[in-house]
């Protein structure tokens, strides 16, 4: 038996994949046999902390954006011989320079997930914000990365554009398997709950958005897609948690492009809303200008859903090789593209890309396969469990 200690920022699902993916890959261990601890920097009343499905220790609360806490290396330094891996997940916070701090102390290996927090479109898109991270950047990741057993990446394309955000850059790099669970619960019932919650969508064909509503993930593509398709029987669901404040102004954009009576905004879905959505979409759509992995195109995938997505979702290779969704570039063009395409299908070849999702799904997802794949790469770069 392995024990792993995951340390984290945050574990507020509204952050995305890494807390998802972690709690997905947490519960496919446990039934392996394996124990997951993890310890996040968030205050200890935070409401997301209810659950705990996932054993979670908040040793914050973190202070600004870089969530320090004087609580991180003295809990490690007393705790983390316990565990026969560290794992820290993510960086640019404390979480990864505390981890590092203190298992240099100790003298015990760690291992980084990066979760495409190096991908070079965050340089250009947010040039001011990387010239502040360069000044960050050699006293702080660089050497967390560096003095790490391993840093690892969900896939080859994300392991190569990491390398090209900072000229100074030393890793040891690893992919590994990512992946997610299907969907859990009865399919119809899902559905039922879904479209009571959203009734002007029962019985209707949509295309299904469902993660965070930023900047990067295309939105106002999408919509500008959405509105020069001439099949006005589809409709457009932009769901998740808008951590940047921009519904308002998409909203409004909507409105101009003469399609908000088409476009439903859900807000976050989780449980059986969110499986619903899947299982009632015709496709799932993610325009996204950067993606590291996309747990919920895996999603997608694993509920049988075609996905359309662009080419800076790092596992559009796969998906693109297995049939089982379209893809192109992450622009106006690309974007309009997916959807023309989509809705210039026959019903025969939707069927046809539809079938393929689920395979596609368990030969590259399967969230069973990915928490083996960790715990190889684990056993290579540090040693098999105590």
């Amino acid at each position: 038996m392995a024990r792993l200690l995951h340390v984290i920022a945050t574990t507020d699902p509204a952050t995305g994949g890494p807390i998802e993916g972690l709690r997905q890959r947490a519960e496919a261990l446990r039934r392996m046999g394996h124990e997951t601890q993890v310890v996040c920097c968030d205050t200890p009343e935070s409401p997301w902390l209810t659950d705990q499905s996932l054993p979670i220790l908040a040793l914050g609360p973190g202070r600004g954006r870089f969530g320090f806490t004087p609580n991180l290396v003295p809990w490690l330094l007393a705790h983390a011989g316990e565990f026969d891996y560290v794992v820290v997940n993510g960086i640019w916070q404390y979480n990864s320079l505390g981890t590092r701090k203190a298992m240099l102390r100790l003298g015990k290996p760690y291992v980084v997930f990066t979760h495409g927090m190096l991908d070079p479109w965050f340089k250009r898109a947010y040039p001011f914000k990387h010239l502040k991270k360069w000044l960050y950047w050699p006293w702080g990741d660089y050497r967390v990365l560096r003095d790490a057993a391993a840093v690892l990446f969900t896939s080859d394309e994300e392991r190569v554009l990491a390398r090209q955000s900072f000229w100074l850059y030393r890793a040891k790099e690893r992919v590994v398997h990512y992946g997610t669970g299907g969907p859990a619960g009865e399919a119809k019932a899902q559905v039922e709950a879904f479209e009571d919650r959203f009734p002007e969508l029962q019985g209707r064909r949509f295309l299904l958005f469902l993660s965070r509503i930023h900047e990067k993930k295309g939105c106002d593509l999408l919509l500008r897609a959405f509105a020069r398709l001439e099949d006005r029987d589809l409709r457009l669901v932009i769901a998740g948690p808008d951590q940047v404040g921009w519904v308002a102004e998409l909203q409004g954009l909507a409105q101009r492009l003469g399609v908000a009576d088409r476009v439903t905004w859900p807000g976050m879905l989780s449980g059986d809303l969110k499986w619903g959505a899947f299982q009632s979409c015709e496709a799932f759509v993610l325009p996204s200008h950067q993606e590291n992995f996309g747990i919920v195109v895996a999603e997608a995938l694993a509920c049988g859903k075609p996905v359309l997505i662009s080419n800076k979702v790092n596992i559009w290779r796969e998906i693109e090789s297995a049939g089982a969704g379209l893809v192109a570039g992450d622009t106006q063009a690309g974007t309009d593209e997916l959807l023309a395409r989509w809705t210039a299908m026959t019903a025969a070849e939707r069927e046809a890309m539809t079938a393929k999702a689920r395979p596609c799904f368990e030969a590259n997802f399967e969230i069973e396969q990915a928490a083996r794949s960790l715990l190889q790469v684990l056993a290579e770069v540090v040693g098999p469990p105590k």
